[in-house]
C-alpha cells in the first residue's frame, strides 16, 4: 500500500471505482450540463440522464434492466441487447421531458469497442437523444440483437441438448429458448417504441 507524507488517499468513490473524478471535472469545465451515465454491474445495466447542478447532481431519468421485464424481456439483465433495451427506454423517456442531447459518462469503464455501455449508448442515440460516440465503439445491429448469444446456444445444441439446458438454464426457466433471442429482441424492441409512440399521442405519462 502506499504511503508517505505525500500520499493522498483518494475520494471514496475513487475507491468504489464508482466514480471518475478527473473525467468528471473535464466534463464540468466543457460546459455540458447533461451526462448520460451508463453503468454495468454483475447482473444488471443501469442508464441514467443526470444534470449537474451546484448544490449537487440531479437525476432527470434512471432506467435499471429490470424494468425491461414490463415489456416481456425474458433474456439475461446484463448482455448486449438488453443493455441497448435499457438505452432506448431511457431515451424515449428522455425525448418524453424535453432532453435531446447528453454527453457519454461510462464511469471507470474501459471503453471497449461493441461492448454494453456503447450498446446502452446506441439505444439512448435511436431513441433521439444525441450523444456524441464513435461509430466504430458502437456494436452492429447482428450483436445488439443477440445473434451472437443464438449461434452459440446453436453450436452448444448440436453437441448437447443437455448442455444448451444447463449453460442457459435462465433462459429457459424464464420461457424462452435462447436460439430464438433475436426474434424475441425485435418482439421487446417493438413493444417498446409502440408503448412511448402510443403514450405521446393521447398525451399520457
Amino acid at each position: 500500500m502506499a504511503r508517505g507524507p505525500s500520499y493522498k488517499v483518494p475520494f471514496k468513490r475513487r475507491r468504489q471505482g464508482k466514480t471518475n473524478y478527473y473525467k468528471r471535472y473535464r466534463m464540468v469545465k466543457s460546459g455540458q450540463r447533461i451526462r448520460a451515465v451508463v453503468r454495468k454491474t454483475n447482473s444488471y445495466i443501469i442508464v441514467q440522464i443526470v444534470e449537474f447542478a451546484p448544490r449537487g447532481d440531479i437525476t432527470r431519468v434512471a432506467v435499471h434492466s429490470r424494468a425491461l421485464s414490463k415489456f416481456g424481456w425474458r433474456g439475461d439483465y446484463d448482455n448486449t441487447p438488453a443493455a441497448y433495451l435499457t438505452g432506448l427506454v431511457a431515451g424515449l423517456t428522455s425525448v418524453k421531458i424535453g432532453i435531446t442531447k447528453a454527453v457519454p459518462d461510462i464511469g471507470l469503464h474501459r471503453p471497449v469497442n461493441e461492448c454494453c455501455v456503447f450498446a446502452a449508448i446506441k439505444g439512448l442515440r435511436d431513441a433521439g437523444v444525441e450523444v456524441p460516440a464513435s461509430e466504430e465503439v458502437l456494436p452492429p445491429e447482428s450483436r445488439i440483437r443477440g445473434e451472437h448469444i443464438a449461434s452459440y446456444a446453436s453450436m452448444l445444441a448440436a453437441e448437447s441438448e443437455e448442455k444448451l439446458r444447463r449453460l442457459f438454464s435462465r433462459y429457459f426457466e424464464r420461457g424462452l429458448d435462447p436460439r430464438k433471442l433475436p426474434e424475441h429482441f425485435d418482439e421487446v424492441k417493438e413493444k417498446i417504441v409502440k408503448t412511448f409512440t402510443s403514450s405521446a399521442s393521447t398525451g399520457g405519462e
